[in-house]
Formats: C-alpha cells, sequence, structure tokens
C-alpha cells in the first residue's frame, strides 16, 4: 500500500508540473512545421468501466479543437498532417474524496505525414496516455468537481501539449522537421522577389518625385505669364 500511494504521488506530482496554459505565448519553432490536416476520429473508441458518457462526435470535436489551437500557431514553410486515432477513455466519476476518486484519462494514437513527401513520419502510430492536470479540483477527484464537457475540453488540451512534446523530442533525435533543400530554394526566391518589388516602388517613386520637383509651381506659371503679357502691352 505504501508502494502504490508513493506512486499516485509520483505519478500526480508529474501532471502538476505540466503547463498546458501558454497559447497566449509565442511558440518556438519546430523545425519548419506547420500544421496543415488535422483528422482526428474515433472508429473504435471504447468507454472505461465507472465512466461518465460521451458522444464520438464530442470527443472528435474537443480533441480537433484543441490541436488546431495549439498547432495553428506554428508557421513553419513545409507542411504536416495529423492522424489522430482516439482509442479509449474514461470520465471520473464521483467517487470517495483522495483515496478512491477516480481520475480521467484519454487514449490515443497519433501518425504524422510529411505533406511533400507524401510518407507517414512514423510508421507505426504513437500511443499517448493523457491524465487530467492535477489542480485543486481533481485532487479530490473531478467527477465531483467538473462537468464531462469540462473533462473532456482538460483531456483535450492536455492531449494536444503531449502531442507537441512528442513530435519536439522526435524532431531532436530524428531531425523530423528540417529545413528541405528545396524549402532554402523557395525561400531565396521569395526573398529576391521581395528585394525586386521593393527596388522597383523605390525606383518609381524616384521617378515621380523628380516630375514633381522639376513641374513649374502654380505660381511660378503665373509669373511667367504676367511677364509675358507685360512685354506683349510694352510692345
Amino acid at each position: 500500500m505504501f508502494r502504490f500511494c508513493a506512486f499516485l504521488i509520483a505519478v500526480l506530482g508529474l501532471s502538476a508540473c505540466e503547463d498546458i496554459n501558454d497559447l497566449s505565448q509565442a511558440p518556438t519553432p519546430i523545425g519548419e512545421f506547420a500544421l496543415g490536416h488535422n483528422i482526428v476520429v474515433a472508429p473504435n473508441i471504447v468507454m472505461g468501466p465507472a465512466s461518465r458518457e460521451a458522444s464520438d462526435d464530442a470527443w472528435i470535436a474537443a480533441v480537433t479543437e484543441a490541436v488546431d489551437a495549439r498547432f495553428s500557431r506554428f508557421d513553419g514553410d513545409q507542411l504536416y498532417h495529423f492522424g489522430i486515432s482516439l482509442e479509449g477513455y474514461v470520465l471520473a466519476q464521483p467517487g470517495l474524496p483522495v483515496v478512491l476518486s477516480p481520475k480521467s484519462v484519454l487514449i490515443l494514437k497519433l501518425t504524422v505525414w510529411d505533406d511533400a513527401a507524401g510518407t507517414k513520419l512514423n510508421s507505426e502510430p504513437e500511443q499517448i496516455t493523457v491524465l487530467e492536470t492535477l489542480d485543486g479540483d481533481t485532487i479530490v477527484g473531478s467527477g465531483l468537481t467538473k462537468t464531462a464537457d469540462e473533462q473532456m475540453q482538460t483531456l483535450a488540451e492536455n492531449s494536444a501539449k503531449l502531442i507537441q512534446r512528442w513530435i519536439i523530442r522526435q524532431h531532436r533525435s530524428e531531425q523530423w522537421f528540417k529545413r528541405r533543400p528545396e524549402t532554402v530554394a523557395a525561400q531565396l526566391e521569395a526573398s529576391e522577389a521581395a528585394l525586386e518589388t521593393t527596388t522597383e516602388k523605390a525606383e518609381e517613386k524616384i521617378v515621380e518625385t523628380s516630375e514633381i520637383a522639376s513641374a513649374p509651381t502654380s505660381e511660378t506659371t503665373a509669373a511667367a505669364s504676367a511677364e509675358t503679357a507685360a512685354s506683349a502691352s510694352g510692345n
């Protein structure tokens, strides 16, 4: 029993360290990663024992929204797609506080696709187990303090964060999202085109300024007309 309690405290402590409230901050680029399609499905999702019930559509909508919110912030020059299969869940029901209060969990599988190559980056889907974030509500069991929709939202947001963590690890170890030669060429071409456009606009501005400077002003024109008229009358 002591070992089990120590393990539980360790797990909850790790959960407490998870920071998902970072969406307002500018993200650190993950190579040239930018999210293309975000496809979430739940063809065989299983509801675990002692769980509140939630529809497949509700799960798909919650995870899709959370993933979009997190990964739409990345603006690299190479597109990658997510295929996410929701496998199972438990939405905690009210239980006995602290000791027996159940915790919510979501299990999903992730596949990442390279748009340009049209291939999977991971040949086998990565299984990710998502737990609730530890806070004042969940420590006594989220079934006591949260609705099913609120539990789903928390798990969906945590799942997006864990997906981010995993693809960062993959990029660091396997250079998944490194800049490709064609990306470098495209960026160079875009820079040259932008420079050419800027140069053309600057030249047009110089010509326009020169024309304005060389054109006679209305006062000069009037004075010249008056002088011409005076000369004519004197003759």
